[in-house]
Formats: structure tokens, C-alpha cells, sequence
């Protein structure tokens, strides 16, 4: 009999560094002992695992990561269930794919339920605070996990609270972020942990957002299962709320809004009046400029200042498309006059075009962005949102009808050409479309995140070889 001790941290990888070796060597799962943790010797002396290499064995990746999580479940027979799987894969290459197999299905649940937990564990750990007088805020939790899931989770926590040093206790394993570096120790009863002056401020916030109207027990107790409820200080309070939610039903009730009178309709009306009206028909490009102030085809609306239309000479021969307006542009309401748009004014001069008689815009007209303090950072635009755009860049390009149109990086090649390919193979390079030929070339803010100088040089140099193509082509 082989016995393999698997140990609280590390566990996928002994497991899978013994089943390879006895799994290369054909031992039957009959004869190996599976053991989770810190364990007595057994009845019998353990045989050494097998010496020397075996037969090559392939398993496809999706049972690495059915294993990687079905082996943290507390159930003892895991292990050796997932051995067994090992073992049929050899002559069974599809046997995953087999939801009807007994065996598949149970380690399916396995997975199933260490997923669950893990995603309990991130959501109903509370942190409490630690006297301490370093520079780093220090936090301990007590929790209680259904399987062995503390490793596993540990770099959520570390990358969710990096800024301060804490410690997840648990009756199996702790897991301790100090200074910036994670270790783990073994398990421990529960600590007594200071009460935390932000838990008043926490249940306050629980307690007005509980919508007595939509209560569903099983639902809560489904996502919210009463074993963690004497870890989490909001829940004190679910016994009192649920006993008072009729009453306070009847409440929201009789305060609820009685029938606007009939004034309110003649006030709302007035109201709409006065709010900018989009064209009813779209026969100029300043009718598709003030009908693009009003649009709604997609989110980016909502946050940015307000929509970037495309300016320049209404009958020009050459337009040129970028992806989108950035900080300074939606602040600005003009395409191109950041640093981006000084990249691509000093190319344009270098290239002897006047940037007064070409039509220049953007293939998405809202500024897209993750705020990062008082910074709008710039988020690359989605399919969704490029496709909704382009209603607004066919009108512009109809309207002006250019000879040839310029597209500066991916986004606007996408947009002008449908296609995705990657920009190294298509720069310099003309493409027919339904709408006119398009040259594809570099984005000026591509050349300004380029960390080497050399590159940065030889790319801009390349956008001003493109952009002398095109004033030849427009040219005749």
C-alpha cells in the first residue's frame, strides 16, 4: 500500500507530483492511501512511491483545472477520486466530456462546491482593526471555511487589501499579509478581536438600504446561509427588520406618491420644450453635429462632458480617423488637440498637408475612461460601442465624401473596414472598402507610449511616410 500525506498548502502540486509518478507506473487506486493534513502513521508500513520514469502520460487541461479545485473539497475520498479520473483519462481521452459518468459528475459537485466557497469566503470576511503605531493599518479576521479554500484565496486578499497589513484566521490554516509579503501558519481557535468603530457605520448603511418590500428568506438564506451570520455584524439586525418589514411596508405605502394633478402635465411639457430637440431629419453635417450632442446608441454618454464631433473642410479630399477623443479633447469638444494631436499636427506639417483642409474625427465620438483620483484614464473602446458609433462616422463620411480616408490605429481600422488584423501586417497599406479606400496607419498616442526612443522615432516616421502616400494619392 503507497501512502501519500498531502499537506494544507501546496496540495495540487504534491498531489499531482505523486499521481503522475504512481499513475506512470500503473499502480491501482485500490493500493494507494490518500491523507489530508497532519496524520497518524497507518496499520501498515507505506511502500516508498515508485522509483524510476514510467510510461508518458497526457491529461487535457481542462481536468487540471477540475482538479486544482476539486481537491481542496474536504472530502476525504477526493484525492483518490481524482486519481481514478487520472487513470480512465489514459484510455479515456473524452471522459470529461461525459456529464452522464458517474464519476465526472461527482467531481464536478467537488468543483462546484469549493467554488461556491471560495466566493462565500470573499464575501462575508470582516476585517476588524488592530492597535498599532507603524505606518501600515493592521486588520485581523476570523472565518470558517466549508473546505480548504485559505491558499487558494489568499491572492484576492492580497491585491484587494495591499495597502495594509492583515490576517485571515481559520480553524485549518491562517494566511498573513505583512509588509507587502503573504505566508501562511497553521490554524487556530478563533481570536478575540477588538470591537471595530466602522462596524457601527457598516450596519447603519445595511440597515437603510434593507428594502422590506422584497424580501425573499429562501433567496437570503441561499446567498447569505445563517453559519456566517455570527461573524458578520450586520446580521445582528436581519431579526428585527424582518419582524418590522410589514409595518414598515405599510409605511412606504401611505407615503407613496398620490395622482400628479392635472397642472403637472402642462408644467412637464414646458419642461421638454425648453431641452435641446435633436434634427428631425439629417440633411447637413451640422444637423449630424448637433444630432450627435444628443446621442444615446451606447453607455459612454453617460460620463463623458459631451460628444466629439469631427471639424475641418466640409468637401475635403482627405479625412482622417482616429479612435476616439481623450482627456483634453472632450473637455475641449475638438477632435485632436492633445498631445496626440500635436504628435499628429507635426507629422501632418512634415508631410505637407494643411490640416485646415482636411476633415478630421474620430471613430467613437464619447471619451471612454477608468477615473483614477482626479485622472480620467483612457479605456480602449468595445466592438458594442465602436459599432453604435459608426451611424456618425458613415453620415461624416457621407457628407464629406474624401477621396481617401486615413485610419490611425486599430480601433479606427476596425470601424472603417470591419476587420480586426493586427496593425504590424497592415500599416502602409491600402484597403478597398464599400465607402473608398482607406490607409491604415499608426496612432499618435501609440507613438507617445512607446517606451523606446528609437521605436518612437521610427514609428513617427512611418505615420509621415503614410500621411505623404496619402497627400499624393489625394493629389492625383
Amino acid at each position: 500500500m503507497h501512502r501519500v500525506v498531502l499537506p494544507e498548502t501546496g496540495t495540487m502540486d504534491v498531489w499531482r507530483d505523486a499521481a503522475r509518478r504512481l499513475a506512470s507506473h500503473d499502480v491501482p487506486p485500490s493500493e494507494i492511501e490518500w491523507v489530508v493534513g497532519e496524520a497518524d502513521q497507518g496499520l501498515f508500513d507505506a511502500q516508498p512511491l515508485p522509483a524510476g520514469e514510467g510510461r508518458a502520460l497526457k491529461v487535457p487541461r481542462a481536468f487540471l483545472d477540475l482538479a486544482d479545485r476539486a481537491i481542496l473539497h474536504r472530502d476525504p475520498a477526493s484525492p483518490g477520486l481524482l486519481y481514478q479520473a487520472l487513470m480512465r483519462l489514459q484510455d479515456q481521452p473524452h471522459l470529461l466530456a461525459d456529464e452522464a459518468d458517474p464519476l465526472v459528475r461527482k467531481l464536478e459537485v467537488l468543483r462546484k462546491s469549493v467554488r461556491r466557497d471560495i466566493h462565500k469566503m470573499r464575501a462575508f470576511v470582516r476585517f476588524r482593526e488592530l492597535p498599532g503605531d507603524g505606518l501600515r493599518r493592521r486588520f485581523a479576521a476570523w472565518f470558517e471555511p466549508e473546505h480548504r479554500i485559505v491558499e487558494a484565496n489568499a491572492g484576492f486578499f492580497c491585491r484587494r487589501f495591499a495597502d495594509m497589513d492583515w490576517a485571515i484566521h481559520t480553524p485549518d490554516l491562517s494566511a498573513l499579509w505583512q509588509d507587502g509579503a503573504l505566508s501562511f501558519a497553521p490554524g487556530a481557535p478563533r481570536p478575540d478581536l477588538p470591537d471595530d468603530a466602522a462596524e457601527a457605520l457598516w450596519a447603519t448603511y445595511f440597515a437603510n438600504i434593507f428594502n422590506p418590500a422584497r424580501i425573499k428568506l429562501d433567496s437570503m438564506r441561499q446567498h447569505m446561509p445563517r453559519k456566517y451570520w455570527k461573524n458578520m455584524p450586520e446580521t445582528a439586525q436581519i431579526p428585527a427588520m424582518l419582524a418590522g418589514a410589514e409595518a414598515r411596508v405599510d409605511g412606504m405605502r401611505a407615503a407613496a406618491a398620490t395622482v400628479a394633478p392635472t397642472r403637472a402635465a402642462a408644467i412637464t411639457d414646458g419642461y421638454r420644450a425648453a431641452m435641446p430637440q435633436a434634427p428631425q431629419v439629417i440633411e447637413t453635417l451640422d444637423d449630424a453635429r448637433a444630432g450627435c450632442q444628443l446621442c444615446t446608441r451606447c453607455d459612454l454618454c453617460r460620463n463623458a462632458t459631451q460628444a466629439v464631433f469631427g471639424e475641418g473642410l466640409p468637401d475635403a479630399r482627405l479625412m482622417i480617423v482616429g479612435e476616439q477623443p481623450g482627456d483634453q479633447e472632450d473637455l475641449a469638444g475638438r477632435p485632436f488637440v492633445g498631445r496626440a494631436g500635436q504628435v499628429l499636427d507635426g507629422a501632418m506639417q512634415a508631410a505637407g498637408i494643411d490640416r485646415g483642409r482636411t476633415w478630421i474625427t474620430n471613430a467613437v465620438k464619447h471619451f471612454k475612461f477608468t477615473p483614477r483620483g482626479k485622472r480620467r484614464l483612457h479605456q480602449t473602446p468595445n466592438g458594442d460601442e465602436v459599432q453604435a458609433c459608426k451611424w456618425w462616422l458613415g453620415l461624416e463620411r457621407g457628407f464629406v465624401q474624401p477621396q481617401l480616408t486615413v485610419a490611425l490605429g486599430g480601433t479606427a481600422a476596425l470601424a472603417l473596414t470591419g476587420r480586426k488584423d493586427a496593425m504590424i501586417r497592415r500599416r502602409g497599406r491600402m484597403e478597398e472598402t464599400a465607402e473608398g479606400p482607406v490607409l491604415i496607419s499608426w496612432h499618435p498616442s501609440y507613438i507617445l507610449r512607446l517606451p523606446d526612443a528609437g521605436a518612437a522615432k521610427a514609428a513617427r516616421a512611418e505615420l509621415i511616410e503614410d500621411l505623404r502616400l496619402a497627400r499624393s494619392v489625394v493629389a492625383g
